[in-house]
C-alpha cells in the first residue's frame, strides 16, 4: 500500500516535471569540476541582481582556488525547476530558496546540514531568526541567509496625534487588541471621506497573507499547526483564540475601515493613516510622509506582539562534491561589508549583528531599528518547520480569502484544518523517504529523459 501510494504520487507530479525536462537536459552534462561551484540564484530585483553579480566577481577575484559560476532562475518557476533538477541529478552545488521551503527540501534530501561547515564565529553573529528558520530535523542547520525581513505597521504621526492616539516606541508597548480596535474606530470617525483608514495590502497575493497575518493568530494563542509533533492543525488553527482574532480582522473589513488598495497607493496618497507592511515599503513611504512617518509594531492580541520572519536563504545541495568550497563562498557573502551591500540594495534587515550595528537603517536609534530589534529579541515566529508547509500556507491563504469575503470565520479555519490534516495523512506524516524510493524515482526520470533525447535525434 505504501509503495502504491508513492508510485501514484510520483506519476501525478511527473507530468509537470516533464515540461521542464527539455530545458534541464541541455544543462545535464555540465561538470562541477574541482574548484568550480555551480550556484542558482533567484532573479530578484535589478538591484539585487547587480549586487550578487558583483559579489560573485569579488569572490572569484579574491582567491584562485574556487570559481563560482552562477545562474539566475526566474522566481515564478524556481521551485518547479529545483524539483525537476533534483530528479534528473542536475542540482547545482549551492541553492538560494525562499526560507520556509527549506524543510520540504531537506525532507526530499536535496540539502545537507551546514552547521559543521559554517564557522562558530559566523553562527554567533547571525540573527536568532535566521538560525531558527534554518534548523530542521535533529536540530541541524540546513540554511543561512544574508538578510531577513521586517514586518509591522507604518503610520502618519500627525494623524495619530490628532486622534489622541498613543504611539508605541517598541514591541514591548505595542497597542493591545482593544486599543487597536478603538484607534480604528476613532480614526474612521475623524475621516471625512470614506472611513477607510487602514491598508492591509489586500492588493498583494500569495505568501503575503500567511507571512503578514499568521503572527496575529500566534499573538492571540493559536498557530498554523501543532508544533509539538506537526501532525495536525486541529485545535490550534481553529481554536477559540484563532477564531476570535480573525473575527476581529473580518470586522475591520465589514466596518469599512480597510482601503482595498487596488492601486497600491493607499498610504502614499494619504488615503489611510495606517498601513500593514514590510521593510520593502519603507523607501516609498518615506518619500510620501517624510518626517511624519512612524514605524509601529503589530498589536498585542494577548501573548505579546508577534511579527513575521523569513526571506531568501542559501543551502548546499546533496549534489555538491566540495561542500567546504561552497561554504567559503557563503561565508564570503556573510562578511559585514557584503551583508550591508545586499541590505542597502533591497532594504532588508541585515543578517548579522555587526552589520546591523553599522546599518544606517537598522542600527540603534535608526528608522527601522524596530524591525531588527524584534528579530533579535525573538518576537518573530518562523513559519512551520515541516515539509507540509506548502500546503499549510496555501490552505491559510484560502481561509484568509474566504474570511475577507464574508465566510464564517470558524467555517473557513475548519476548512483549512481539514486540508492540512488530509495532506499530512496522505503523506504518511511526512516520514523520511526511503532511499530506495528516491533512487527509483531518479532512475525512472533519467530513463524517460533518455527516451526523449533519443526521440529528438
Amino acid at each position: 500500500m505504501v509503495r502504491a501510494k508513492t508510485i501514484f504520487k510520483f506519476w501525478r507530479r511527473l507530468s509537470v516535471l516533464i515540461l521542464l525536462l527539455l530545458y534541464l537536459s541541455g544543462c545535464s552534462n555540465q561538470s562541477n569540476g574541482d574548484g568550480t561551484i555551480r550556484v542558482w540564484v533567484h532573479a530578484g530585483t535589478q538591484e539585487e541582481r547587480q549586487i550578487i553579480t558583483e559579489q560573485v566577481q569579488g569572490f572569484n577575484a579574491s582567491q584562485d582556488k574556487i570559481t563560482v559560476n552562477f545562474t539566475f532562475i526566474p522566481e515564478g518557476s524556481y521551485n518547479a525547476q529545483i524539483q525537476a533538477a533534483s530528479l534528473s541529478g542536475d542540482l547545482p552545488d549551492v541553492l538560494e530558496f525562499d526560507g520556509p521551503f527549506v524543510y520540504n527540501y531537506v525532507w526530499q534530501r536535496k540539502l545537507i546540514p551546514i552547521d559543521n561547515l559554517l564557522s562558530e564565529e559566523v553562527q554567533q553573529e547571525l540573527l536568532p531568526s535566521l538560525i531558527q528558520q534554518g534548523i530542521y530535523k535533529q536540530e541541524r542547520l540546513y540554511s543561512v541567509g544574508t538578510f531577513d525581513s521586517g514586518l509591522g505597521m507604518f503610520g502618519y504621526r500627525s494623524q495619530l496625534q490628532a486622534a489622541g492616539v498613543r504611539i508605541p516606541t517598541s514591541y514591548e508597548d505595542a497597542w493591545t487588541a482593544q486599543e487597536f480596535n478603538q484607534i480604528l474606530a476613532t480614526l474612521a470617525e475623524k475621516d471625512s471621506k470614506d472611513r477607510q483608514v487602514l491598508d492591509l495590502k489586500l492588493n498583494y497575493r500569495g505568501e503575503w497573507f500567511t507571512y503578514a497575518f499568521s503572527p496575529i493568530i500566534q499573538s492571540a494563542g493559536g498557530d498554523l499547526i501543532n508544533r509539538s509533533n506537526y501532525t495536525s492543525a486541529e485545535g490550534v488553527l481553529n481554536n477559540e483564540q484563532a477564531v476570535a482574532v480573525m473575527e476581529q480582522l473580518q470586522s475591520w473589513l465589514e466596518k469599512g475601515y480597510v482601503d482595498p488598495n487596488t492601486d497600491d497607493s493607499a498610504f502614499t496618497e494619504k488615503r489611510v493613516a495606517l498601513s500593514w507592511g514590510g521593510h520593502w515599503n519603507y523607501r516609498n513611504y518615506l518619500k510620501a510622509a517624510g518626517d511624519d512617518l512612524v514605524v509601529l509594531p503589530l498589536p498585542n492580541f494577548g501573548n505579546s506582539s508577534k511579527t513575521g520572519q523569513g526571506s531568501w536563504n542559501w543551502g548546499i545541495t546533496t549534489n555538491c562534491k566540495n561542500p567546504q568550497a561552497a561554504m567559503r563562498f557563503l561565508e564570503f557573502l556573510l562578511q559585514t561589508e557584503q551583508v550591508l551591500a545586499m541590505s542597502n540594495a533591497n532594504g532588508a534587515v541585515p543578517a548579522t549583528q555587526s552589520a546591523i550595528a553599522s546599518s544606517k537603517l537598522y542600527g540603534e536609534g535608526a528608522p527601522l531599528h524596530l524591525f531588527s530589534s524584534q528579530l533579535s529579541a525573538g518576537q518573530s515566529v518562523p513559519r512551520p518547520q515541516t515539509p507540509a508547509y506548502p500546503v499549510i500556507t496555501s490552505a491559510f491563504q484560502q481561509a484568509f480569502a474566504d474570511i475577507r469575503h464574508g465566510l464564517n470565520v470558524k467555517t473557513a479555519l475548519d476548512k483549512a484544518v481539514i486540508t492540512i490534516d488530509q495532506d499530512i495523512e496522505d503523506n504518511e506524516g511526512y516520514r523520511d523517504p526511503d532511499p530506495e524510493e528516491i533512487s527509483c524515482q531518479k532512475s525512472l526520470f533519467q530513463f524517460i529523459n533518455c527516451l526523449l533525447m533519443t526521440n529528438k535525434t
